[in-house]
C-alpha cells in the first residue's frame, strides 16, 4: 500500500471533518457518555481493525478514546487508514 499524496490526503480529510493531521497521522478524539461505551467503541473497532490486519493506536481514560492512525509498512498515512477512519466514524456515532 502507497502513502498517499497531499491531495489525496486532503480529499480523504474533507470526508472526515473531525479528524485533523498530528505528527504525521491522523488523529481524532472520541467523548462518549461514559466507560461502557467508550470501551464499546474500542471493541467494535478492534474487530474491523482485525479484519483489516490494520491496527490503531490508541489510548483510553474513562469516557475518552484518542486515536491515531498511519501505515507504518508505507510511511505515512494510506487508503487503509481513511478506511479505518471512517469505520470508527460510524461506531462511534452509534455510541455518542
Amino acid at each position: 500500500m502507497k502513502k498517499l499524496t497531499a491531495v489525496q490526503l486532503r480529499a480523504g480529510l474533507a470526508k472526515l471533518p473531525e479528524w485533523k493531521l498530528a505528527d504525521g497521522k491522523l488523529h481524532r478524539e472520541y467523548k462518549f457518555p461514559d466507560f461502557t461505551h467508550a470501551f464499546g467503541f474500542m471493541a467494535l473497532a478492534a474487530t474491523s481493525a482485525e479484519r483489516m490486519g490494520h491496527h490503531p493506536e490508541w489510548f483510553n481514560v474513562y469516557n475518552r478514546v484518542v486515536v491515531d492512525l498511519s501505515t507504518h509498512d508505507a510511511g505515512g498515512i494510506t487508503k487503509k487508514d481513511l478506511e479505518l477512519a471512517g469505520l470508527m466514524e460510524s461506531f462511534a456515532k452509534k455510541l455518542q
